[in-house]
């Protein structure tokens, strides 16, 4: 039999173990795309006398103000982003190697908390301008001009300063990539350090800084609470509030879609603005670029530069709410509510992230072990929730959940005669079906970072010993990714545990999570009731980033042989660089 007979006798799902394992990576991928296909036969249903005003005041309104967000946004964390990881790399001053990981604290702190914090913070009787009206012996809250934060300035200075973190990480790590020749042969032409940041050094990173621009917009396009509190009418704000407010969830979905049109042009302009770009590996690693040392006012600068963004975006709104909830469980003790938060919060993330890594498991063997195609185009299909904002997902999701909760309901009845009720909806599963086809990336992005590191003759060798697919997946492979699979399920985790927008439309009647309780008491303008719930999401928050920082501080002593010991995925996530001899900083500012 010829190869092509082979081929076509295999089909499309292969043969044998590997169709099993492809069928099965195809239905995840079906869980995934069903709310995107629910979203568009909503929408066709139509909002009866609605749309005319959707189409005439709450489009142009959201679309509007999105686009001025998104752009303000992008700008800011484009200049923070690359500015602060070029100070970073490029120059020595007292403190860099604590700023070098310092810098990714605003991650642990979600948008909606930063926004809750500075507006308690700014409020007229709030801490700063009672301050200020102190120092000038002022009394009158009115005799005091300060700017508002609840506007589309505040909106974009705040969201970009707990964003910026995605395109540091990623333009930091291209930086480091770049080679010292290069930059030095710019300087050798009479260019001075910020001719070659700008002609030589920003052009490599543009591809970095389009991949990190691209995740810090889509975090921003997801915000709903940061967006509402401070009066930004954006797509998801105008989503959440057709769907409550006016009880029409066609008119929602049809916002929803207008929503993914701007998503899948996002990640269209992120790939048209590195379509030219590509990475090219040398034989030998090139030698990194030497810091330059900066002494006197020029560090003093340099700090202040690095000190400022960790100080807007981490230490003074995570240090606001760990100091209200201290006030208010030393005044009222710790709530039960709280308590019985913490465990819903901790439940449904958990389970959600269990199957988000089980799912996740299972499509990025399946791509491994199959020879066909369509192993790595149902791994990419299943990616694709993470590309869709949590009310886009939620909005999907909503009118199949509910009808196959009457279908097991009506079941249930005509043949027991028994009510279930809500049984999907009111447990709470569509809420871990949310989170599962969300975060899905996740998990199998890291399984396949994982994967892609095992040479293909540990498959072999276990295949000839008399192991299956899945044998030699579960004996050999798994205990070997262990690592990457403890780093991914840390993230999906927590990016459950602070997950706003899907939560708060998916969640079953009375039941609360830390997220939803702080946005309802900021709702009410109760801030300190919703400290102990920022300050709960903040601390865990804070566990992924300091395993980011940790990985990223161990590039001082990957020029030791003991980097060899590093999860080679950590070291290829973070670009930490292999062994070799250490830079020293050289010349003086």
């Amino acid at each position: 039999m010829s190869s092509g007979q082979a081929k076509a006798k295999a089909g499309i799902f292969g043969e044998g173990g590997d169709r099993r394992w492809l069928i099965a990576s195809s239905c995840v991928a079906l869980l995934v795309l069903a709310p995107l296909v629910s979203l568009i036969l909503i929408a066709g249903r139509g909002s009866g006398d609605l749309w005319p005003h959707i189409l005439a005041y709450v489009l142009p309104q959201a679309l509007r103000d999105t686009a001025i967000l998104l752009l303000g946004v992008g700008f800011v964390v484009v200049t923070l982003g690359a500015g602060l990881a070029w100070l970073v790399t490029a120059y020595e001053f007292p403190g860099r190697r604590i700023f070098d990981w310092a810098l990714l604290l605003p991650l642990a702190t979600p948008t909606y908390i930063v926004a809750y914090a500075y507006l308690d913070l700014m409020h007229p009787i709030g801490p700063v301008q009672t301050g200020l009206r102190a120092l000038l012996g002022l009394t009158d809250p009115r005799a005091l001009w300060f700017p508002d934060v609840r506007t589309m300035t505040g909106c974009i200075l705040l969201l970009s300063f707990v964003l910026y973190p995605y395109v540091y990480l990623s333009t930091r790590a291209m930086f480091l990539m770049q080679a010292g020749s290069l930059l030095e042969a710019a300087r050798t032409l009479g260019a001075s350090r910020t001719r070659v940041f700008f002609r030589v050094a920003l052009p490599l990173a543009r591809p970095a800084i389009a991949v990190g621009a691209s995740l810090a917009l889509m975090e921003a396009l997801n915000d709903i609470g940061a967006s509402e509190f401070l009066g930004v009418q954006t797509l998801s704000v105008s989503i959440y509030s057709t769907w409550i407010n006016r009880s029409n969830l066609p008119g929602a979905a049809q916002i929803a879609l207008a929503m993914l049109a701007v998503v899948v042009a996002l990640v269209l302009l992120e790939r048209w603005a590195r379509r030219r770009q590509r990475y090219v590996s040398q034989a030998q690693r090139a030698r990194r670029a030497a810091p330059l040392q900066l002494t006197g006012w020029r560090a003093g600068l340099a700090i202040a530069i690095v000190s400022t963004p960790i100080f807007i975006g981490f230490i003074l709104p995570a240090g606001h709410v760990a100091h209200e909830a201290f006030k208010r469980v030393r005044f009222a003790g710790f709530s039960p509510q709280i308590g019985q938060e913490i465990l819903n919060t901790i439940a449904i993330a958990s389970v959600a992230t269990v199957l988000a890594m089980a799912l996740g498991f299972l499509v990025a063997s399946a791509a491994r072990l199959s020879r066909a195609p369509v192993g790595g185009a149902l791994l990419r299909v299943s990616s694709l929730g993470y590309a869709a904002p949590g009310t886009v997902l939620a909005i999907g999701l909503m009118t199949p959940l509910f009808a196959l909760d009457n279908i097991i309901a009506d079941s249930a009845e005509r043949l027991f005669g028994i009510s279930l009720g809500l049984l999907i909806s009111g447990s709470g599963a569509a809420l871990v079906y949310a989170y599962v086809a969300r975060f899905l990336a996740i998990s199998a992005g890291g399984v396949e970072s994982g994967l892609a590191k095992l040479s293909p003759s540990l498959d072999q060798a276990a295949r000839v010993l008399g192991q299956s697919a899945g044998g030699a997946m579960r004996r050999v492979q798994l205990p070997l990714i262990r690592p990457a699979l403890g780093g991914a399920a840390l993230l999906v985790f927590v990016d459950c545990m602070k997950e706003l927008p899907a939560t708060l439309l998916l969640r079953p009647l009375n039941f609360e999570t830390l997220a939803t309780h702080l946005y309802g008491e900021a709702a009410r303008g109760t801030y300190e009731d919703g400290a102990v719930a920022a300050t709960c999401i903040v601390l865990v928050g804070l566990v992924p980033v300091m395993m980011l920082a940790r990985l990223s501080r161990r590039r001082a002593f990957a020029w030791d042989k003991s980097v060899e010991g590093v999860d080679p995925m950590a070291r290829d996530l973070l670009l930490v660089e292999p062994a070799g001899a250490p830079d020293k900083p050289r010349g003086k500012a």
